[in-house]
């Protein structure tokens, strides 16, 4: 009896394995929602991963607001960009300047890219910095500058966009996080606090916008091979100006946007786009976070650079 019993437990296991590769299969497969003449929105546009979502979603046939700090350099993106596609079904972006950091210039530029095109259908909030330091090192300030521009302004935007998504009872709000959001890893407290909060805020928002037919999207990268770390700010807000070898080795950025453009056109909720590893290490915190806790104390003393000790 107990050998019947069992042997029907692991038909079972096989059936359902069998069930979820055939959804995973079918999901590949559907092709997603067009995004011809789609108006969308993407911030930190003139560089990095925002410039190859831009490329992706040109190419695509959207309608391109392209936002970010450097009115020069969102220019020079746009040339770059309508350069690539000359002769396809494509639009010439506009570009809206502003500083996400600042959020008493988030209200305006929200009026400024409603201006565009009157709506907006996909917002994709991307801009961030990201931080390298020791917690004993790091000023409060800098602390609070990672959270401005990478939870505080991408909240700000999205709050001023929303009304209009609302009354048209359509619209998709993706944010670009990290594994990070997920978990912790040493001597990066000021990114992955904001990127915890990221996830937490916009889980939220998922499910209270249900009601209003619009959608949200958090896409959560590993590495990806741009400037990040170059760009990164240290313990005393000055840059990091290193290429870390995880971010060398990452994944190519015209790949994370590629992802980003199925993500929407699927309407994914929340997509890991990392490697077997990482996913280990977010099932682990929540299911033997002894263990994960252990291993990160372990690499945190490897990596440990202590200044006076």
């Amino acid at each position: 009896m107990e050998r019947v019993m069992a042997g029907g437990g692991f038909q079972l296991v096989l059936a359902s394995a069998g069930v979820w590769l055939l959804y995973r299969i079918l999901l590949r497969l559907r092709p997603g929602a067009s995004l011809q003449d789609a108006v969308v929105v993407i911030t930190g546009a003139s560089s990095g991963l925002g410039k190859e979502c831009a490329r992706v979603f040109h190419a695509a046939g959207a309608r391109l607001v392209l936002c970010g700090r450097d009115a020069a350099r969102l220019k020079e993106a746009v040339e770059e960009i309508t350069a690539s596609s000359a002769g396809s079904k494509t639009h010439t972006p506009c570009t809206v300047a502003f500083d996400l950091a600042d959020s008493d210039s988030v209200g305006g530029a929200a009026e400024e890219i409603l201006k565009c095109y009157g709506h907006v259908d996909v917002l994709i909030n991307n801009a961030g910095i990201s931080y390298r330091g020791n917690i004993l090192d790091t000023n409060l300030s800098v602390q609070r500058d990672v959270m401005e521009t990478n939870y505080f302004g991408p909240i700000a935007l999205t709050q001023a966009l929303l009304p209009s998504m609302v009354q048209r009872r359509s619209g998709h709000v993706v944010v670009i996080s990290s594994v990070q959001g997920k978990i912790s890893i040493p001597y990066r407290s000021a990114y992955a606090a904001s990127k915890h909060a990221t996830q937490a805020y916009f889980d939220c928002l998922r499910a209270e916008m249900d009601r209003y037919g619009i959608q949200v999207t958090i896409v959560s990268p590993g590495y990806i091979r741009t400037n990040l770390s170059v760009n990164a700010v240290t313990g005393d807000g000055s840059k990091y100006g290193v290429l870390d070898k995880t971010t060398a080795s990452g994944r190519d950025p015209q790949d994370v946007a590629q992802a980003v453009l199925k993500a929407v056109r699927q309407r994914s909720k929340d997509v890991v786009l990392a490697g077997l590893l990482p996913h280990v290490a977010i099932y682990l915190r929540t299911l033997w976070p002894a263990l994960f806790f252990k291993l990160m104390s372990s690499r945190a003393r490897k990596e440990h650079r202590p200044k006076e000790e």
